[in-house]
């Protein structure tokens, strides 16, 4: 079955989460995604030792879904004969991502401008923290930080406390990721018009702020400025907000809709708290009880009841291993064996998009560094003898 980028060929000089995030996306579409690495795995993986045995290797690299559908193949890019054969790499290549801080790609010799000579039809993708210019664009971060300057971190947590740190989602993968292929897919279907690659600047500071856009439209609209806690969509209100129950686990209800509220309140005996809803100088009392009613049930008890009624908006706050098991993701195979490694099947995340006619697919896992340098190689023209003197020249490994 055809995939939708089938026939489009990515070359992934990224390291961290974002970046290969990104080509994931691509691969999991039916790109043909090379990861550019350097031997050994590089400096992390070298601190980390997560590369101490080869087994062990293999089994990182099958598990790990951000290098599904990807080959690998090891290029030493300090060396001058590894740099052409990133360039031979790139003549035929559709999209070159990277996820270097500004200026580092210049040092390695596959900076844009270079290899917009070679391939004046790539679409060139860096992505960084900051982006490529303005006054933040040479600081070092993490997600912690991009979303801090974005605008998430100071809208999330106990109204009147300290912010509650995320999980890293919203810069790494959303603002970052996510950000990163969508700008790279229209930059593809821009080429189908102009004939042209183009460059793509990605920040994950940009993507988290462009993802503010609601609570920001507020703002500029009504000068309202969104705090931790103090509104509807982040704990002020009582018909959305999260309640333990009697075993310690939650429930979330998502009730902002007078219908949903209203089935809600019918449902738990307290009609009395339907016309109240919207009374902010009530929203404490009305916590108060909720949280009375769900603590004298196990919240598994509170889901199957509540489930079953027409318009109540509410769902299990899951631990990872119940999300593993949930029938709905089970169901949508957002959960599935993506393989084997020694034996040992390899389950993985599903693919997000459903795409009737086109679907994606995970066909490979994740490759050990370099496991694919010589198949590389030898499709670009390359000799065995010159690939064993690339070997021993330690350009490739």
């Amino acid at each position: 079955m055809a995939m939708a980028l089938q026939g489009i060929k990515v070359v992934d000089l990224s390291r961290m989460a974002p970046g290969p995030f990104c080509t994931m996306v691509l691969g999991d579409l039916g790109a043909d995604v090379i990861r550019v690495e350097e031997p050994g795995g590089g400096r992390m993986a070298r601190e980390r030792s997560t590369n101490a045995d080869e087994a062990r290797a293999k089994r990182n690299a099958a598990f790990n879904a951000l290098n599904r559908n990807k080959r690998s193949i090891a290029l030493n890019l300090k060396d001058e004969a590894a740099r052409k054969v990133l360039r031979q790499l790139v003549r035929d290549a559709d999209v070159f991502v990277e996820g270097f801080r500004p200026g580092v790609v210049s040092r390695l010799g596959c900076d844009y401008e270079t290899l917009r000579d070679t391939n004046p039809r790539l679409v060139y993708c860096s992505l960084s923290g900051y982006g490529q210019d303005g006054p933040y664009s040479g600081l070092v971060g993490h997600d912690i930080n991009y979303i801090s300057v974005g605008g998430a971190l100071g809208v999330i947590g106990e109204r009147g406390g300290a912010p509650v740190i995320p999980y890293n989602i919203i810069a790494d993968f959303a603002g970052g990721g996510l950000h990163a292929a969508t700008a790279v897919l229209a930059a593809i279907i821009a080429r189908g018009h102009t004939g042209k690659g183009q460059y793509v600047d990605v920040a994950m500071s940009d993507g988290v702020a462009y993802m503010m856009a609601s609570v920001m439209s507020v703002y500029f609209s009504d000068g309202v400025l969104a705090a931790p806690g103090a509104m509807s969509l982040n704990g002020a209100a009582p018909y959305y907000n999260v309640y333990e129950c009697r075993d310690g686990r939650y429930l979330s209800v998502g009730c902002i809709e007078p219908w949903f509220w209203a089935a809600l309140c019918h449902a738990l005996g307290r009609s009395d708290l339907i016309s109240i809803q919207f009374d902010e100088s009530k929203a404490e009392y009305i916590k108060g009880e909720l949280r009375d009613i769900f603590i004298t049930r196990d919240r598994d008890d509170w889901w199957k009841t509540l489930s079953r009624i027409d318009n109540i908006a509410v769902a299990k706050v899951s631990s990872l291993d119940e999300v593993a098991s949930d029938p709905q993701n089970l169901y949508r195979e957002m959960v599935i064996e993506a393989g084997e490694v020694d034996g040992q099947s390899v389950r993985q995340v599903g693919i997000g998009p459903k795409l009737s006619d086109t679907p994606g697919s995970v066909r490979f896992t994740g490759a050990t560094t370099g496991q694919h340098t010589d198949e590389v190689l030898a499709e670009l023209g390359y000799s065995e003898g010159d690939i064993a003197g690339l070997r021993e020249s330690r350009a490739v490994a």
